[in-house]
């Protein structure tokens, strides 16, 4: 916590002193996240999808850049989320997963893998507390998960959310999720209903929107009244779920209601709209076909999601791009582009600013993952039917991408461009590629201190299944 006070302090000295503070804008833009949860980077009409209808959203990524290959930091809720709120990797936090790290039954897993810290720690600045020093009034709507109360991490507001990581029910009561419903509301109806509450009662000062609806994790409980819209239409292998369609059509009518409010406060043209997924898809709801997997795996289809950022007074729409580009890089984005100072405050993710603003590509950088942890429940497109993910590292670079498994030391080498589903591992046919590849993974480890677990399981049962 100490660590903390001395980086409020100095943001304050910094924000008196700097003289850097005239390149950032005359008004400040009003900036609203929204982290829908779960969500697969195929799900929406925009992104491809011709079974989900999702108008509200297509139209305002129209109106913005998207990025068709936007990351995840992590590939189930937890680690992506500390990820992107600090913009750290998951070394400086230690955030890997969702609750034990020692998931799935013990004789399954060969090694013992890094304990998993469930909370995010009171030293992590937060782009909340960030924003909250330069005057902006802070909202956490929905999903937080990593603590019991947001507002310890820089939220002024928190509706509906704490530790947990889903509803026990969409419909009241809803069980875990504190939140009042008289009219006995649909949960992803009721946060909208706070939220334009809250921006009903904004005066002038800057907000900070943090829209994260547990909507559409599980439990999948479909909205009644939107079942006629999808119950007799034909989707495609993997994509025809009628209950997770009207959980994603609900989703975006409220999201609709949200611009809606901020055309009607007159603000919408000064507000930055960053839209993403936590994670990746979940399988065995819908598939994100050509990627491979899904939630859990860190296969493209268990990290790649949905991304774009809408400006409409400065972001210029219609564009498409292809960098490839992570959730960690919103908290340097979003400092550069208030003019913000941090003295002391590192960043694993980079600025965005450039690109958005003047179209700016940043230089080709790696992008790594690193997941010391066992997550159960496989499939038939993960490595194997017992996890979806085992102890192992990733490394994207240009059009290659690497997994290094720590149990036995395999690697998978894939071409995104040739391959985007990662069937082929080229591995063997590319030794010079493997060797650049895993220079690079071994420099980063060491200066992340990222923790290669290796002490065997005596658990373990080579020939044990679940």
């Amino acid at each position: 916590m100490k660590s903390k006070s001395i980086l409020i302090v100095l943001v304050a000295i910094a924000m008196t002193l700097s003289c850097n503070r005239s390149k950032a804008p005359e008004v400040p833009p009003h900036i609203v996240l929204i982290n829908v949860d779960d969500l697969g980077w195929a799900d929406l009409g925009y992104m491809g999808s011709a079974y989900y209808e999702s108008p509200n959203i297509d139209q305002l990524a129209s109106e913005g850049l998207v990025f068709l290959q936007g990351y995840a930091a992590g590939a189930n809720c937890a680690p992506s989320r500390a990820c992107m709120m600090t913009g750290l990797n998951t070394p400086r936090h230690g955030i890997y997963t969702v609750g034990s790290s020692e998931r799935g039954l013990s004789s399954n897993r060969k090694i013992i893998p890094t304990k998993n810290r469930v909370t995010l720690h009171d030293s992590m600045t937060t782009m909340a507390e960030a924003l909250r020093v330069y005057g902006y009034t802070t909202c956490q709507a929905g999903k937080w998960h990593l603590s019991e109360d947001s507002r310890d991490h820089g939220f002024d507001y928190n509706i509906g959310g704490g530790h947990n990581g889903h509803p026990t029910s969409y419909y009241f009561p809803y069980g875990n999720v504190d939140l009042e419903a008289p009219d006995s509301s649909y949960l992803t109806d009721n946060i909208m209903d706070h939220v334009l509450e809250f921006l009903d009662n904004r005066h002038g000062d800057p907000f900070f929107l943090y829209y994260s609806p547990y909507a559409v994790h599980t439990p999948i409980h479909k909205v009644d009244s939107l079942m006629y819209r999808f119950i007799d239409k034909h989707g495609t292998a993997g994509m025809s779920n009628p209950r997770y369609a009207t959980m994603i059509y609900n989703l975006d009518r409220n999201i609709g209601l949200l611009v809606d409010k901020l055309k009607e406060m007159g603000v919408y043209e000064n507000t930055l709209i960053i839209f993403t997924s936590d994670n990746g898809g979940l399988f065995r709801i819908s598939q994100q076909k050509p990627l491979r997997a899904g939630k859990g795996s860190y296969y493209e289809g268990g990290i790649r999601v949905p991304l774009f950022f809408s400006w409409p007074a400065v972001i210029k729409p219609g564009v498409n791009e292809d960098v490839p580009v992570l959730n960690m890089d919103f908290f340097p984005t979003l400092v550069e582009i208030i003019g913000a100072q941090l003295p002391g405050k590192r960043f694993d993710g980079i600025s965005l600013a450039p690109l958005l603003l003047k179209g700016k590509k940043p230089e080709q950088r790696p992008l790594y993952w690193h997941f010391p942890v066992y997550l159960q429940r496989g499939n038939t497109d993960t490595r194997d039917i017992l996890f979806r993910t085992r102890p192992g590292s990733v490394i994207r670079y240009g059009d290659w991408k690497l997994q290094e498994y720590f149990e036995d030391g395999e690697i998978e080498l894939f071409n995104l461009v040739d391959d985007p589903g990662e069937m082929q591992n080229v591995a063997e046919q590319n030794p010079e590629k493997v060797t650049e590849l895993m220079n690079m993974l071994y420099l980063w480890r060491a200066q992340s201190k990222a923790r290669v677990p290796s002490k065997p399981n005596p658990d373990y049962q080579p020939n044990a299944r679940e």
